[in-house]
């Protein structure tokens, strides 16, 4: 092997440049040439596919989102897609590809690896739904964005004693609303693990307002509810002056943390010294403080461990 390929796949997440980066420089070091791929799996069939150079990732390690551009292609799926991606990279004589996402991005990746190309994945995606990984890259820098938000509605929920109702992204997983509301001090917190019971919540939110609270606060995951129905119902029921905030896309954006720099950093070393050892079909995963490895079935098929002890914080600390 003496080519291999990176893309980005999905929803961007900040720490995919200094993924970017460290393939490319931890290639050279094992003697590959090293090509970049152009919005995802989308431009892997058009053939959007360049060579890479120190310079091409010089002064992008601090910087959000993805250099190489991301795209949604759902027409990856069928097979005659995934037969013109396996020979465009073939046609550059690229015989390893490490791709950065979640798990669309996987199932992208072991279908080429079906095709004779050894496949590596990083898990990045804000969301931390990826069930072989404790953590992925950018989950901790949409984190610190979404406390850093509520923080500075917190300020101005106190000075009209108003309750904030904060949704925040997740897609299916609970993991940025559990901890964002833990870091708060959130009165109550509705994720898909937890389930949204409408009387708990709306006691949790009474009991602030009886101890004459100034603030109260409800972290929400995305698609499980109405917010703005939740706020008018806190109105009508508490009597808390009630605003619903949605945080959106502004969640993926922004300089990544330290830790996604260095979890990246860490991730993308792995998977090229993974190719550099002839092998594929393989996740890369953080577990405890270890980087390991999985297999991309494996990683695509195990369910995610939800955490018990820290959804037992939420009803000891922040009601």
């Amino acid at each position: 092997m003496r080519n291999i390929a990176v893309l980005t796949s999905g929803g961007d997440a900040p720490g995919m440049n200094m993924a970017i980066r460290t393939i490319v420089r931890s290639g050279f070091h094992y003697g590959f040439n090293v090509y970049g791929v152009y919005n995802g799996y989308k431009g892997l069939v058009k053939g959007e596919i360049k060579q890479m150079t120190r310079e091409t990732v010089s002064r992008i390690l601090n910087r959000g989102g993805t250099i190489l551009g991301s795209a949604r292609y759902p027409q990856f799926l069928e097979e005659k897609y995934q037969k013109i991606a396996a020979k465009n990279l073939k046609e550059h004589d690229i015989d390893g590809l490490i791709v950065i996402g979640g798990d669309g991005t996987f199932r992208g990746a072991l279908a080429l690896h079906k095709f004779g190309i050894k496949c590596v994945g990083l898990p990045g995606t804000i969301d931390n739904d990826i069930p072989s990984t404790d953590y992925t890259i950018g989950f901790f820098t949409a984190l610190n964005t979404a406390v850093e938000a509520i923080d500075r509605l917190r300020d101005t929920s106190f000075s009209h004693r108003r309750c904030s109702v904060v949704e925040v992204m997740g897609r299916n997983c609970g993991d940025l609303a559990l901890y964002a509301g833990i870091a708060v001090g959130s009165e109550f917190i509705i994720t898909p693990e937890t389930g949204y019971d409408k009387k708990k919540t709306l006691d949790a939110v009474k009991g602030s307002y009886r101890r004459n609270k100034r603030h109260a606060v409800v972290v929400v995951t995305e698609n499980m509810l109405d917010v703005n129905k939740l706020a008018k119902t806190i109105v009508e029921e508490v009597g808390y002056e009630t605003r619903a905030t949605v945080l959106g896309h502004v969640q993926r954006g922004g300089n990544p943390t330290a830790f996604d720099r260095v979890l990246a950093t860490e991730m993308s070393e792995y998977a090229v010294e993974l190719l550099s050892k002839d092998i594929g079909g393989k996740v890369v995963a953080l577990r405890g403080m270890d980087i390991i490895d999985v297999g991309i079935e494996d990683a695509l098929t195990m369910e995610k461990q939800v955490s018990n002890k820290r959804y037992g914080l939420v009803g000891k600390l922040v009601r």
